[in-house]
């Protein structure tokens, strides 16, 4: 089995036999954890609603921790703190790290651990916004869509991909590109500023039908998920 827990905004961690994977906490409160698993913290970028440095706290917790920073946040690399760049690959404590560039700051994760594939997109999204030039959502498009391609051919478990209320009728764009060009087997929606009935938006939407069972459907901070593998 696979636990997912939203904690809020980008933040989840997901707990498989033994290990944890938290992603971009900086909100919300962390469920009672075995610390004799392995702990891996990803930080997709510096933004507020992303990263807190607090999180290093967890290395009074777990003996078996590694920290995956976006390189841009200025942090010493230790031997549990590794700062990654866009599209690079990293090994460590058995999990295969792969980045995608984001479309904002920072990067993507593509996380590869005991036979599972988990992807966190960050800020990563297709952002095209009302007001601006043609020429920059135009390159908008072509970035986002240059990386997901990157994912072709990749069978992933579990993906989390914004769902950002503030881009209006273009909000669910990325996820809608995402969900097409991939093999994706469950996907969460984040980075929806605690607006769920985004969620009732989604299912409104002519675009998710080909893909809406496999959308997981966020009531609360908090609130897990039990996955069959």
């Amino acid at each position: 089995m696979m636990k997912v827990t939203y904690l809020g905004h980008s933040g989840f961690l997901l707990e498989v036999e033994d290990a944890f994977f938290l992603f971009d906490y900086y909100k919300g409160e962390l469920p009672p954890m075995d610390t004799g698993k392995k702990m891996f913290v990803f930080v997709s970028h510096g933004h507020y609603d992303h990263y807190r440095r607090e999180v290093f706290s967890l290395r009074e917790q777990f003996e078996q921790i590694c920290f995956l920073i976006s390189s841009d946040i200025s942090v010493r690399e230790e031997e549990d703190v590794i700062s990654v760049n866009p599209n690079e690959e990293r090994e460590v404590m058995g999990c295969r790290i792969r980045t995608l560039r984001s479309t904002d700051e920072g990067v993507a994760f593509l996380v590869k651990y005991s036979g599972k594939t988990i992807y966190h997109a960050g800020d990563l999204n297709w952002w095209h916004w009302e007001g601006e030039p043609e020429e920059y959502n135009t390159a908008m498009r072509r970035a986002y869509q240059s990386e997901i391609n990157k994912l072709q051919g990749e069978k992933i478990d579990i993906a989390f991909v914004p769902v950002d209320p503030r881009l209006g009728e273009q909000y669910c764009r990325g996820l809608d590109c995402f969900m097409k060009r991939t093999d994706t087997k469950r996907v969460f929606p984040m980075h929806f500023w605690e607006n769920y009935e985004v969620f009732d938006r989604l299912a409104l939407e002519n675009c998710v039908h080909a893909y809406e069972d496999r959308i997981v459907r966020i009531e609360r901070e908090g609130q897990s998920f039990l996955l069959e593998k």
